[in-house]
């Protein structure tokens, strides 16, 4: 089935990439909450997967020790990575993911991990959480 086709797709590529972002993120909590593969969960799922979201989990999946490493070198003393909100920490990887991909402008990866922080982290103060880290990684590199 074609995209144009499909009454269920994004109606735009903004929409479709957004959407990724957040399933991908979704794959990620999955593995970590049964403690399992990322590659198992790929192969559980019952419908075609964005290619951009497999893209953004295999990668932050791959690289997570490196990009843990990262973050853990952002935060404020006496906070890790660990410490955090799952979710909060797995949006930071995707975005830090992203940021270091340099495929999508710093800008819009910052925005989109923001607007992820709203909808699916820990706390109401997620999304400052998720821009002061990612703008402070944005003017480290």
């Amino acid at each position: 089935m074609t995209r144009s086709s499909d009454p269920f797709a994004a109606p735009d590529e903004p929409t479709r990439r957004r959407e990724a972002r957040q399933r991908s993120v979704e794959l990620l909590y999955e593995a970590e909450m049964k403690s399992c593969d990322l590659a198992d969960v790929l192969a559980e799922q019952i419908s075609d997967l964005d290619p951009f979201a497999h893209e953004l989990a295999t990668g932050v999946a791959t690289q997570q020790e490196a990009l843990t490493e990262r973050l853990a070198g952002l935060l404020n003393e006496g906070w890790t990575p660990q410490r955090l909100g799952i979710c909060d920490r797995l949006i930071l990887l995707q975005g830090l993911f992203e940021l270091e991909r340099g495929a999508a402008p710093a800008a819009v990866v910052i925005n989109e991990a923001v607007e992820l922080a709203h909808r699916l982290g820990a706390t109401d103060r997620s999304g400052a959480l998720v821009n002061g880290v990612l703008a402070t990684a944005m003017g480290s590199s």
